[in-house]
């Protein structure tokens, strides 16, 4: 009986000590579908449901199959009720035949396939700690992710009008067999059992429910260059958070192919990513060391993998291997060369299907080009400028063409001519589409016939490379309503752009990643130059420095000289240690995820800040005294005092300034780390306020450390004087020497430690100062990144910039400094 059913249920549960929210989260199902069961509410459990609950009770052979019975032996089992769930519905599944009472926890309604849906959402992970408080916590940290993704790729999809006017329509079909795992293990079906694949053919608008018909939750997405893959995978984490249930994992798009798995493992990674995407993240968790762990390993995170096929070619059979090992839900894209050879090597994605993204029709050009230009003047106002490439293409809908708009192209409607044919070719996918817009529809006096000369397009790789060539050339043409100073878009010279645009693509290539991350425009150049070009820098800023202060002390004559030994040690001792922190291993500083707050310490902030004067204290003594001795040393060398001379006062002043820098070097690390907390999680991250929050950062040490450290170096440089004569003998050394030092060491420590130690300072000293001054970047680095992006060039994923396709990267880094020929002027200008 039902009732039976309810009351065993409820029983086996408090044994095992479950609140009804554990048992739905433990057994992937709804906590209305529980607490339906134990009411009585719902009278007829799936016999795939019963199963799941009796897994997440961890019940005995004898329970099992005491439960079992009581949900088979219920009244009307003969005649079942309306909802068609009996062997008579017509489904053939008998008792385990879908209910529309029991939803799946995302609320979504099943679809009348019984082991696509009993468990369409893997099996969360048991919880060791209660539950009341842990996931409450994930859960709310999990809310506020879902709302800073949506917010985001909401922005994103705007900005790139995707809906201006519609979206064009993507299609896919089911991918090749040996692309696709067995459907048994796609359907998560038990051994002996077997079934036929699943029907995933559909549209953009039916992504999500077309994954939810994938009971192990992991689909691969498979398309050319240019196809869409990007667009569909923003699509489906919009759309899935809108139907996103508050406990269930939240999409999030992670570009992929700046991933090594050779270096770091996939849930490692991934946490990794949110931090930087999402700072807040980084802050510890209640089941981990951060809460973006907690989130991953909690299976709180479901991964859009963005881009395959940009993995490092040698690292793509070790990154299916690694993804392999995993029994997470993900969804992957991918050209289908590059994961097809990947699957050769090793095999494919297990549990997974795959997908293939169909081609643009004739009639899909004969729908949307239209609508993204004006109406032409005079005559028929329903012409426009792509009317006659449409008719020589042959298009349904287009003049003279057959068929209605939207159809599938038959014989009757292929091109006119081998001009037709070429543009036919290459309108197939929707990045060439949206590029033929903004050259042509989107740009006043360019007339789209032009695309039909087979005398300056004679294929269409042809024609592609003149949509890429155009693309820049035309998103920066000067604009009448857009003169200097009359508003927020300034003027670039589109040649300038394109050389810049194209360094930047270099750039990209040569560190193999399609990530432009502003903490690292300096990591294309040679370690030595940025070893030498920070030495410099930081020299220069010390010496002007020194000979500022020093001469509120002494004479400007007897300061120059000191200013250029100062500055030339300075320069020397911090090149020295920013080889050995960050050159010779070939990185790049990583932006700080913190901010300085003066109130609210707690346990941590006091064991972080012991650890950081430890280190203080280490790295004061070793600075202090390799300073001082080569500074002693120099003096020696100055005043013509002999070798054993210059070796004692290398010796006495390493003593000096070691015990001076040792006493001051320790507390203010130390205070800086108390005064370190992580940024707020509700933080919006993009790439300029990250670069703002870092600058506050460092900023705000600055204010804190700088005068800090002065204070501790001109109070050491006391204690020194005070006792090493003793050991040393007499010191020629005053109260004004003391405070002159204090100020030199404060400012010059700080600005030589942020200069070449915080990403802050490399941005500055790389691509502010250096890529600038050679002339591969403009002066203002931010202003152009943020032109480029509002133009379309380049898009935000997080806090990283990319290049809006990776084809378009491709094309500027083949042709960045390549000879140029003037480009023919096009028809109508």
């Amino acid at each position: 009986m039902a009732s039976e059913f309810s009351a065993l249920l409820r029983r086996l549960r408090r044994d095992a000590g479950m609140t009804q929210e554990t048992l739905a989260e433990r057994a992937g199902v709804g906590v209305r579908t529980i607490r339906g069961l134990e009411t009585g509410e719902r009278a007829d459990p799936r016999v795939t449901t019963v199963r799941l609950l009796a897994d997440a009770l961890g019940l005995t052979p004898e329970d099992r199959e005491e439960l079992l019975a009581a949900a088979v032996r219920r009244p009307g089992n003969e005649n079942e009720p309306a909802n068609g769930n009996g062997p008579g519905n017509g489904n053939g599944n008998g008792a385990d035949g879908p209910s529309d009472k029991e939803s799946p926890p995302d609320g979504s309604a099943a679809d009348g396939d019984p082991p696509d849906h009993a468990v369409a959402r893997p099996v969360q992970p048991a919880v060791e700690r209660p539950a009341s408080v842990l996931q409450e916590a994930l859960a709310d940290v999990g809310e506020q992710l879902a709302q800073a993704v949506a917010a985001r790729w909401q922005r994103e999809e705007e900005h790139r009008q995707v809906h201006d006017p519609y979206p064009l329509p993507l299609r896919w079909r089911a991918a090749p067999e040996e692309l696709t795992d067995h459907w048994a293990n796609i359907r998560r079906l038990p051994a002996g059992v077997r079934h036929g694949p699943l029907e995933l053919s559909g549209r953009l608008d039916e992504i999500v429910s077309v994954y939810g018909r994938i009971p192990s939750g992991r689909l691969v997405v498979l398309g050319r260059p240019g196809s869409g893959k990007t667009i569909l995978a923003v699509r489906f984490v919009l759309d899935h958070l809108k139907s996103r249930a508050r406990t269930d994992a939240v999409p999030v798009i992670f570009t992929i192919g700046s991933w090594d798995p050779t270096a770091i493992t996939f849930r490692d990674w991934l946490a990794r990513q949110l931090m930087r995407d999402h700072p807040g993240l980084a802050a510890p968790g209640p089941a981990g060391p951060s809460l973006a762990a907690a989130l991953v390993e909690s299976g709180r995170v479901l991964p859009v993998l963005d881009g395959f096929d940009e993995i490092a070619g040698g690292l793509r059979r070790p990154a299916l291997e690694a993804l392999n090992a995993t029994t997470l839900p993900l969804v992957l894209t991918s050209r289908p060369s590059e994961y097809a050879a990947a699957v050769a090597e090793t095999d494919v994605l297990t549990s997974a299907a795959a997908v293939s993204l169909t081609d643009l029709t004739l009639g899909d050009l004969a729908d949307y080009l239209p609508r993204t230009t004006r109406k032409a003047r005079g005559g028929d106002p329903a012409r426009t400028a792509w009317d006659p490439v449409l008719s020589e293409l042959g298009g349904p809908g287009a003049p003279g063409g057959p068929g209605e708009p939207g159809e599938q192209g038959d014989a009757g409607e292929r091109p006119h001519s081998q001009a037709g044919a070429n543009l036919a070719a290459v309108l197939t996918t929707p990045l060439m589409v949206t590029l033929a817009r903004a050259v042509y529809s989107d740009t006043p006096g360019h007339d789209p016939v032009s695309l039909l000369d087979t005398r300056r397009f004679g294929s269409p790789e042809e024609l592609e490379e003149h949509l890429l060539d155009n693309f820049v050339a035309t998103v920066y043409r000067p604009r009448p309503e857009h003169h200097p100073g009359s508003g927020p878009r300034r003027d670039v010279d589109p040649e300038r752009a394109r050389y810049w645009l194209g360094y930047l693509a270099h750039h990209l290539t040569r560190l193999d990643t399609p990530n432009l991350e502003w903490w690292r425009l300096g990591s294309g150049l040679r370690r030595t130059t940025r070893t030498l070009v920070t030495a410099l820098l930081i020299a220069l800023t010390t010496g002007l420095v020194d000979c500022a202060v020093g001469s509120l002390f002494d004479s400007l004559a007897f300061q120059l000289p000191d200013a250029l030994a100062v500055g030339t040690i300075a320069g020397l001792m911090f090149g020295v240690t920013y080889w050995v922190m960050v050159g010779a291993k070939d990185t790049a500083v990583a932006p700080s995820g913190v901010r300085m707050r003066m109130a609210g310490r707690d346990g941590k902030a006091v064991r972080r800040a012991v650890r950081q004067l430890v280190i203080g204290l280490v790295v004061g003594l070793v600075f202090g005294f390799g300073y001082g001795f080569i500074r002693g040393v120099h003096d020696g060398f100055v005043f013509h005092v002999g070798p054993s001379m210059t070796l004692r006062a290398g010796l006495y002043d390493g003593m000096i300034y070691g015990l001076a820098f040792t006493l001051a070097a320790g507390p203010a690390f130390g205070l800086l780390g108390f005064l370190e907390a992580p940024l707020d999680i509700r933080s919006a991250i993009n790439p300029v306020s990250l670069l703002r929050a870092n600058c506050r950062t460092v900023t705000v040490q600055l204010l804190v450390w700088a005068p800090t450290f002065g204070l501790l170096v001109g109070f050491g440089a006391g204690v020194a004087i005070r006792f090493l004569p003793a050991l040393l003998g007499p010191i020629a050394w005053n109260t004004a020497s003391s405070i002159k030092m204090g100020l030199i060491s404060g400012l010059c420590g700080a600005l030589g430690y942020s200069l070449s130690l915080t990403a802050w300072g490399q941005w500055v000293v790389l691509s502010r100062i250096w890529l600038p001054l050679t002339g591969r970047l403009p002066w203002s680095v931010v202003a152009f990144l943020e032109d480029a992006y509002e133009r379309g060039v380049l898009r935000q994923a997080g806090a990283v910039y990319q290049f809006r396709h990776a084809r378009l990267q491709d094309h500027l880094a083949r042709t960045y400094r390549a000879p140029r020929a003037p480009r023919p002027p096009e028809r109508g200008e």
